[in-house]
């Protein structure tokens, strides 16, 4: 296929812009670059910047290795050394990367940085993580449950956790590829209803009435970074909600275990969860590489 197949916006913060046939063309590139692994002229003399504020090991390896694989290069930019908003203004550091690289991934904190990088940059912005989307790791789960079973149409998807950055990726792609979505926080840890209602998604505070006969059951950190001051607290409000063995008894015979990493055991999953036979959680992690090179190759080629 390549990168000339695919037509996509300029930039990938979240999933505003894209419909049903720029997904499915990037999930058939993923599936095609997984099977050819290394493809070195593509991006052969492209850079891409890593301009992180949070600490990474899938993110940063996985866009890294992607270039590499692509044959081109990535230049790792951490807050320490750029100072994001505080040495420099975003739109400064836009208009300097623009000149020397082709593309910028960023991984902040708030979801403005972002926006405000691809507002200012001539040159493609994928959004590495911020605190209101992950597109990069949907993705993923996308090419990880269409391996599972198939195809994606039909699907029931049960996430148990926080209404966090990640299931908000999710429900807004969920509707383009036809995945229903089952929600289960604690109360007060709810998603915007507005993204909820636009995925058609079903909500609820129970984890055992969203996990009942669902195809996969997906959960995440209850404390992410910068939520660090919160932490006693969120334990005892996620109480009741760890996917354990009790609840991956629940899902359909055929059901699937997801986690975007990483895990902490004894909170929001076990170690019997993430080892277990329902598991996908390491081939999760293995596609976060190669939609990575999807994403890359369709922006930057």
């Amino acid at each position: 296929m390549g990168g000339d197949a695919l037509t996509l916006p300029k930039d990938l913060l979240d999933f505003r812009g894209y419909g049903l046939e720029a997904i499915q063309n990037l999930l058939a590139l993923a599936e095609e670059l997984k099977a050819t692994r290394y493809r070195g002229e593509d991006l052969k003399g492209k850079t891409l910047a890593l301009l992180f504020e949070k600490p990474s090991l899938r993110t940063r390896t996985t866009l890294e290795v992607a270039m590499a694989h692509l044959g081109g290069h990535a230049v790792y930019l951490d807050q320490k050394q750029v100072g994001i908003g505080e040495r420099e203004p975003v739109r400064d550091i836009a208009k300097n990367l623009e000149r020397f690289v082709e593309g910028i991934a960023a991984r902040v904190y708030a979801h403005a940085t972002v926006e405000e990088l691809a507002r200012h940059a001539r040159i493609p912005v994928v959004n590495a993580l911020s605190d209101r989307a992950h597109p990069l790791q949907a993705l993923a789960d996308l090419l990880t449950l269409k391996e599972a079973f198939g195809g994606l149409r039909g699907l029931e998807v049960a996430w148990v956790g926080d209404g966090n950055n990640v299931l908000n990726s999710l429900l807004e792609v969920a509707p383009l590829v036809g995945l229903r979505v089952r929600v289960a926080t604690p109360k007060g840890y709810e998603p915007d209803p507005e993204l909820l209602r636009r995925a058609g998604a079903f909500f609820t505070h129970d984890p055992k009435e969203a996990a009942f006969q669902a195809h996969a059951l997906y959960t995440d950190v209850w404390t992410s970074m910068g939520q660090e001051a919160e932490r006693e607290r969120r334990l005892k409000d996620f109480r009741g909600f760890q996917v354990n063995g009790d609840l991956l008894a629940l899902l359909a015979p055929e059901g699937i275990f997801l986690h975007c990493l990483p895990a902490h055991y004894g909170e929001e999953t076990t170690e019997e969860a993430v080892y277990g036979q329902r598991s996908r959680v390491f081939d999760q992690a293995e596609n976060r590489l190669h939609t990575a090179k999807a994403v890359l190759l369709a922006l930057l080629k």
